[in-house]
């Protein structure tokens, strides 16, 4: 939850403050810089996710996992710290990608290393609800940060533009040491530590990976692109919503604080369900629901003048804590299930990264699809080709849910 409020601050503070703190000369495409900023994290995460993977199965999953965060933490904290463009023009945008694309490197090994810790923690038959709670985290964090600005925008815009949309960059100080002293508790896990005492770890898990489970990752990165939903709703919609419908900035940061809130205890939820009827099944059901609701969703929050506000939040909800959470919560479990264990950290990490690049840009992606004529069919048809191929490689992949932890990734 820490890691990740400190990560998605920035994708908030993008969408509603950025164009006029550090692209106040760049016209009409202002706001597509602003939200591509969002999106250059995502173009570091695979390196992160082939360094932190190389410490996590060759160190061990702990010292990556603290690593990434004090990485996090301090990169966060500088981006409150920038000058802004009429401080020192051009240096002002180039600092905050700098340090967006250092958040990117930390982010590439958290989400990876605490889902293979996680599932190597948990007992057999409940791997799913166990690594659920990594992704609840994640999605605390983004709760967080959507809600830290709605007191602050209350202010003002004045107050905001001044100096309040630094306040939450640099409570990530607070937030960090507070993670850091939690994250020193944890241990590793015996399957891990099996290898470690054997001599079983590999010299280069990225190699290993290549050369025994090109298939396995192809299949992984595809699974991976249906998260490209969150950065849509979350960030895009922020942007689509305030400036295409008229909806009020308060009202878009409660409606993203509320979706994922309610997700934070449904994700848990369906994670216990795919261990008990697989994942595959959980997954598959999530993606088809997605691809029906995105649909319905830009429709109603395009037209908000003649549907009311009430049923984008209702749809909004349906999509994200209903049909996104179900896919969301099985993948922490169901992607590193795919690998054996000495390159299940580094193989979880890149296919990740490399499905959440599109993730990424989504939000640029979506501004360009929309167009000045708000062009919404377009951007719904994007985000259901991207959850059509993650449902149909979850169908190609192997079903792991009752398979004993110490088997996984082993040829059948």
């Amino acid at each position: 939850m820490l890691e990740y409020y400190d990560f998605f601050i920035f994708a908030a503070a993008a969408a509603l403050y950025l164009r006029e703190l550090f692209f106040p000369d760049a016209g009409t495409v202002g706001q597509l810089f602003a939200l591509a900023t969002v999106g250059v994290a995502y173009v570091t995460r695979p390196l992160g996710a082939l360094l932190w993977g190389h410490v996590g199965d060759v160190v061990g999953r702990k010292r990556a996992l603290i690593l990434t965060l004090l990485l996090m933490g301090i990169a966060t904290f500088a981006v409150g710290l920038i000058p802004t463009y009429d401080q020192i023009g051009v240096w002002a945008p180039i600092l905050i990608i700098v340090l967006r694309l250092v958040q990117g490197l930390s982010a590439g090994g958290e989400s990876p290393g605490s889902a293979s810790l996680s599932t190597e923690q948990a007992p057999d038959h409940r791997r799913g609800f166990y690594a659920s709670w990594t992704i609840a985290g994640a999605t605390a964090g983004i709760v967080l940060s959507s809600a830290v600005f709605i007191p602050l925008q209350r202010l003002g815009s004045d107050f905001m533009m001044a100096w309040g949309w630094r306040i939450p960059f640099l409570l990530s100080a607070i937030v960090t040491i507070v993670a850091l002293l939690l994250r020193r508790t944890l241990r590793e896990p015996e399957v891990f530590v099996g290898v470690k005492k054997h001599d079983e770890t590999v010299t280069v898990p990225l190699l290993e990976l290549l050369r025994r489970h090109p298939l396995t990752m192809l299949r992984v990165t595809g699974m991976a692109l249906f998260l490209m939903v969150i950065t849509m709703v979350n960030v895009f919609t922020l942007s689509y919503g305030t400036g295409v419908s008229g909806i009020p900035r308060e009202e878009m940061l409660a409606f993203v604080s509320v979706a994922n809130l309610l997700s934070v205890f449904t994700i848990p939820a369906w994670a216990a369900l795919s261990d008990r009827v697989g994942r595959r099944p959980v997954f598959i059901a999530g993606c088809a629901a997605m691809v029906v609701l995105v649909f319905v969703f830009f429709a109603l929050l395009t037209n908000v003048s003649a549907s009311g506000s009430w049923l984008v939040w209702l749809t909004g909800i349906l999509l994200m804590a209903g049909a996104y959470s179900m896919s969301n919560s099985v993948y922490p479990a169901f992607f590193p299930e795919q690998f054996p264990v000495n390159v299940r950290y580094s193989g979880m990490a890149v296919c990740l990264m490399l499905g959440l690049l599109v993730s990424g840009f989504t939000p640029a992606i979506a501004e360009v699809i929309s167009g000045p004529e708000h062009n919404w069919v377009g951007v719904a048809v994007f985000a259901a080709g991207c959850v059509t191929i993650s449902a149909i490689c979850a169908l190609l992949s192997p079903e792991t849910a009752k398979i004993p932890t110490a088997e996984l990734g082993a040829p059948r």
